[in-house]
Order: C-alpha cells, then sequence, then structure tokens
C-alpha cells in the first residue's frame, strides 16, 4: 500500500510534466552504450578503436565475432523495446488520448539516446538495432515487412547498410498503409510522422555507406574475431554500418 500511495503521490506532482520525464527517462535507457559494455568487459577491446570505430553491433560482430555481435544486437533491440512499453505507463494513464503519443515520444528519445550519447560526446551507433525494437511495439505488422525487406536484401547483396535501409523504407511505407486515413487524424498523428522521421533519419547516418555503394567500395558483411581486430583497425571506416 506505502509503495502504491508513494507512486500516486509522485505520479500526481508531476504528471504536468510528464512529457519531459518521458522523453529524459527513454534517452537515458537508449544512450547505455552496449556495444562498447560488451566489447570492453567482455574482450578487453575498445570498440571504438577497431573497424569502424562504431558502438553498434555490427562493427562488433565484424571485428569481434558472431556471439558478441548477437548479444549487442539483442541487447540494443530490448533497450528500443522495454524503454516504449513501460516508461510511458510511468507518467500517463494507458487509457489517456496521449498515450499513444507518449509512446512515439519515448520511442524516437530512445533511438536519439542510441545514436547521440551524452556518455560518448554524442557519438554513438546508427540505430537498426534500437529501431528495430521501439517498432516493434509501435507497429509490429510493419515490422515483420521491414525485417523481411533487410533479410531479402541481405541475403542478396550481404551488405548491412544497404539492408537497413531497405529495412527502414519498408517500415515507413507499410505503416502508411497500414494506417491509412487514420495516419492524419489527432489519434495516429504522431505515428505516421514517427513512420517518415525515423526512417529519413537512419537514412541520413547511412549516407556514407550510401556513397561507398554508390561507388561500389561497400564491403560485404563477415564475422570477425578478437584476432582480426588488428587487421579490422587498419581499414576503419570502410564498408561499416553500424545497428
Amino acid at each position: 500500500m506505502s509503495l502504491l500511495l508513494l507512486y500516486e503521490t509522485v505520479h500526481s506532482m508531476f504528471a504536468d510534466y510528464f512529457w519531459i520525464f518521458v522523453a529524459a527517462c527513454s534517452y537515458l535507457a537508449g544512450s547505455v552504450p552496449f556495444g562498447l559494455l560488451v566489447a570492453k568487459l567482455f574482450t578487453g577491446t575498445d570498440i571504438r578503436k577497431v573497424g569502424s570505430g562504431n558502438i553498434g553491433a555490427t562493427n562488433v560482430a565484424r571485428t569481434l565475432g558472431a556471439k558478441w555481435g548477437v548479444l549487442v544486437l539483442l541487447l540494443d533491440a530490448l533497450k528500443g523495446l522495454l524503454p516504449v512499453l513501460l516508461i510511458p505507463p510511468l507518467f500517463v494513464s494507458p487509457e489517456s488520448p496521449a498515450f499513444d503519443h507518449a509512446r512515439v515520444l519515448s520511442g524516437v528519445a530512445t533511438i536519439l539516446g542510441h545514436m547521440f550519447p551524452l556518455w560518448l560526446g554524442f557519438r554513438g551507433g546508427k540505430g537498426v538495432a534500437t529501431s528495430l525494437g521501439v517498432i516493434l511495439v509501435l507497429g509490429p505488422w510493419s515490422t515483420l515487412v521491414a525485417v523481411i525487406g533487410f533479410a531479402l536484401t541481405f541475403l542478396l547483396t550481404r551488405i548491412v547498410a544497404l539492408s537497413s535501409i531497405v529495412a527502414a523504407i519498408a517500415f515507413g511505407v507499410a505503416q502508411f498503409i497500414q494506417l491509412g486515413p487514420a495516419a492524419f487524424t489527432q489519434q495516429k498523428w504522431s505515428l505516421a510522422a514517427f513512420s517518415i522521421a525515423v526512417p529519413l533519419l537512419i537514412i541520413i547516418r547511412h549516407w556514407s555507406n550510401l556513397g561507398r555503394i554508390m561507388r561500389g567500395e561497400e564491403k560485404k558483411f563477415s564475422f570477425g574475431s578478437r584476432k582480426k581486430s588488428a587487421t579490422a583497425e587498419s581499414e576503419s571506416g570502410n564498408g561499416e554500418s553500424a545497428s
């Protein structure tokens, strides 16, 4: 009872400022640099000094191996999914008309936290894995379309950056098809805006990769190991996409 009373008291005190708290808490959750932490704790490697220097799962997998890349991918996806599920209900009722907008805000803030973490001088990953966790909550069916788009493109090209861009576009298109006329209603406008803004942000974050793809210089993905870290470091910046 005491915990419930404390929750209700705090909730009522900060009810008028819930947008700020949703955004701040989600950003902080998204800014946890799992790629850096996993690489450092389990292999003693500063992932910022090998491969592309990016903290995302792709660079971890390329330079340290599949198991570490998969672990970072899962952790980054979870840090996108859990804040959107858990943080908005702390500050706004699920029955409130503002609840869906709060979840969208939480998702955007979480993705920005991953891309621009305060702790790393605002130099983070490219947001693909964290966005995956977010869109699993906000648009599960559109997420399935995005995953299929990623998988097919990767099977054909083995280029992670191109696969990520195709997945981002596929999500946006599928989401607008699913929303239909509701995309322009007061209840769904934020989700519609999210479905445009986040894919665009992911494309912008992969802009250098796009240039290399157009020049035929983007490297195809292959798993690495710690023994290859020195080689990867010498190839820093070539063909990398980070999640």
